[in-house]
């Protein structure tokens, strides 16, 4: 499924355009592109094509299934990563059996996230080919076991008979080593490719991203079932206050602290109070803005350095 490197680019909503997962699958690992950025699948479809003009590479699809009223066509958004001739689709969310079928009769690939091992043997059940184990350190939605990577992983290592990669808290090759020896594949990053030369985001927001520690996320929507981790803001914070301190416990209070327009325009216009956006723990241990080459090569230099570091430790009975 991986290029090179053992590196997956999180799909992630506003963020996963083709300037994006070129410049990872360029740089060795996989770059996704999140079909729910694209308004329309036709437009997904366009924004497959410029991708393909940006590299040679493998690139994935992610389609993310969310709760609404009025749910998108996910099977026009599948039927176009199939027309386009796309190999490896990210899937996520509520009830994903449908697409996934649609998916695997063309020999598509699916890689499909995970917050639990129950949820994991559903999918597998379904017919996925790899998983992305989630901990709960990660952006977005962090499900409600908050059971983190330690422990997940090496869950998923006892209990899967299917490959998996490390998603949440990674942005370094000292966490690929780690990942690697707990018995993943290799590893997804959003937050951390959200803050490269390429991420098509505001200068601002990756500066933000630089200057914050572990402690600048919130937890918001857990009343309701739906953690989100996000980045600690104004926004955020006043949402969070609501959750806490309702009496009443209605969604239709903190609806409009969550707005996910609001969230698309921080990206745009670099403010970083304008509305909620993911973020996740791993933030902390961000202190620069490289190139995705630049980032890639680094992951895997650290990860070599650091497996045979530990490797050096192993002393052959004979010598003691």
């Amino acid at each position: 499924m991986l290029d090179d490197v053992p590196v997956v680019q999180g799909g992630m909503q506003w963020v996963g355009y083709a300037e994006l997962a070129s410049a990872v699958s360029n740089a060795g690992g996989l770059g996704i592109l999140t079909a729910l950025t694209q308004p329309t699948p036709e437009d997904l479809r366009k924004e497959i094509r410029k991708c393909k003009t940006m590299t040679n590479k493998p690139f994935g699809v992610n389609i993310t299934l969310l709760p609404a009223m009025t749910p998108p066509d996910y099977g026009a958004y599948a039927q176009v990563a199939i027309d386009e001739g796309i190999k490896v689709v990210e899937t996520a969310g509520n009830s994903p059996g449908p697409v996934i079928k649609q998916l695997k009769a063309e020999g598509i690939i699916i890689l499909h996230k995970c917050t639990t091992i129950r949820h994991a043997q559903s999918a597998i059940n379904l017919g996925v080919d790899f998983l992305s184990i989630d901990g709960f350190e990660c952006a977005g939605h962090v499900g409600e076991s908050d059971i983190t990577n330690f422990i997940l992983l090496s869950r998923a290592r006892q209990a899967l008979k299917v490959p998996f990669i490390a998603s949440g808290g990674f942005a370094d090759g000292q966490g690929l080593a780690a990942a690697l020896s707990l018995g993943a594949e290799g590893i997804n990053m959003g937050t951390r490719f959200m803050c490269t030369v390429e991420a098509p985001i505001h200068l601002n927001i990756k500066k933000e991203i630089v200057r914050a520690q572990e402690t600048d996320t919130e937890l918001v929507l857990r009343r309701w079932k739906n953690t989100s981790r996000l980045y600690k803001n104004k926004v955020s914070k006043a949402a969070s206050k609501i959750e806490r301190e309702s009496s009443t416990g209605k969604f239709e209070e903190v609806a409009p602290y969550v707005s996910g327009k609001r969230g698309r325009e921080v990206f745009i216009n670099g403010d970083v109070d304008f509305g909620v956006w993911t973020a996740g723990q791993v933030i902390g241990l961000i202190h620069d803005i490289p190139t995705c080459d630049d980032l890639v090569k680094r992951i895997e230099k650290e990860a070599e350095d650091t497996l045979n570091a530990a490797s050096a430790l192993i002393v052959p009975r004979s010598r003691l």
